[in-house]
């Protein structure tokens, strides 16, 4: 079996002073293997920091034309909390067990209003990156017209139509 990999040299007739050559990945004679990723793309982010960014993206889309959006926390949970004594609590069997995409916590103390998106159950929904960046914003809107008292397309007048 030929192999494009040269034996390695022994000890004394090393053609490199600072010792072997490092080792590259050569299975099956396929040669090196191609990037993880494209270059535009960073490798660290996670499915849910990609989330969490959409959720911050509409909410600063949002505060552009609402100011005092600024002091209201938004938010990303996995998955809906429930039980008594829960802020924002959710209650499958007032519901007509449907699960909420998001919430709006009204501000108690000194903590400010909150608006939480769920995670799981907006991902669950959607097929593409387009669809879940579309959902979230609507989930963001309708918290947000929640909070201020008005109707969605007071809010954001492109709501509803994509």
């Amino acid at each position: 079996m030929d192999s494009p990999v040269p034996p390695p040299a022994s000890a004394g007739d090393s053609p490199h002073p600072a010792g072997p050559r490092p080792r590259h990945r050569d299975r099956h004679g396929r040669g090196m293997r191609g990037p993880i990723a494209p270059p535009q793309v960073p490798l660290s982010a996670s499915r849910a920091e990609a989330f969490a960014d959409l959720v911050h993206d509409s909410a600063e889309r949002l505060e552009r034309r609402w100011p005092q959006l600024a002091a209201v926390e938004f938010l990303v949970q996995e998955v809906p909390v429930t039980g008594p004594g829960t802020p924002g609590e959710w209650d499958p069997l007032l519901d007509g067990d449907s699960v909420p995409l998001g919430s709006y916590v009204a501000a108690h103390g000194e903590d400010p209003d909150r608006i939480v998106v769920y995670r799981r159950p907006v991902e669950i929904r959607t097929k593409t990156r387009d669809e879940r960046a579309l959902l979230v914003h609507e989930v963001v809107v309708e918290q947000v017209a929640e909070l201020l008292g008005l109707a969605p397309e007071s809010v954001d007048p492109r709501y509803g139509q994509d």
